[in-house]
């Protein structure tokens, strides 16, 4: 399914195969031999989506853009089942297994991997060539490659990126900080409903 998203629409070269379960929306551009197989979601959320040559998005994978954090994915990448990219710069060339996540802001070098349930936080870049093991947190710039045993390091490193900041303008030890970002972002994703599905 295709929608029309804040009066943009999304452009599939002809040569790319979409799923017809697959949604679409918004200011994402697919370009040669993508495949985006059943219940993958690519959501230009205010911020454009750009897919390469070759990439292929698996089943129930979810790729989001902000006006803040564009998603852009280079050539000959695979976006694993229930992997989710969220307003990330991805490399040629990069593997993201079954349920890894990255976040807004990162930015993941060419020819790396990222495995199984690994985690890519906000604004943190991996070089060319790195590798998150299964399960593992990469975090921060410059990157640390922790397992998820060692919290304490990877909070320390992640509470300066500053994650209620970045994607929401909110400060941490605001004392209402959920009521405030889950009417903010409400707001945001009220803009819905004015979609138009496209033929």
């Amino acid at each position: 399914m295709q929608f029309e998203h804040l009066g943009a629409s999304p452009r599939i070269h002809p040569e790319a195969v979409v799923a017809p379960t697959a949604v679409i929306s918004g200011d994402v551009t697919i370009g040669p031999d993508c495949h985006v197989l059943h219940g993958a979601v690519i959501t230009a959320e205010g911020g454009a989506i750009t897919l390469g040559e070759n990439v292929i998005v698996m089943e129930n994978a979810l790729i989001r853009a902000t006006a803040a954090n564009p998603v852009h994915i280079g050539d000959h990448v695979l976006v694993g089942p229930m992997a989710s990219v969220s307003g990330a710069i991805i490399g040629d060339e990069v593997f993201l297994a079954t349920g890894t996540r990255i976040f807004n802001g990162a930015h993941i070098g060419a020819r790396t991997e990222v495995r199984i349930n690994a985690v890519v936080h906000l604004r943190t870049t991996l070089p060319e060539e790195s590798t998150v093991p299964i399960g593992w947190v990469a975090v921060g710039d410059p990157v640390q490659i922790l397992p998820p045993d060692r919290h304490e390091e990877i909070w320390a490193a992640q509470r300066e990126l500053d994650f209620p900041g970045y994607v929401f303008g909110l400060d941490r030890d605001t004392p209402d900080l959920m009521v405030q970002l889950t009417e903010r972002y409400g707001r945001g994703l009220a803009r819905h409903a004015h979609d138009r599905q496209l033929e």
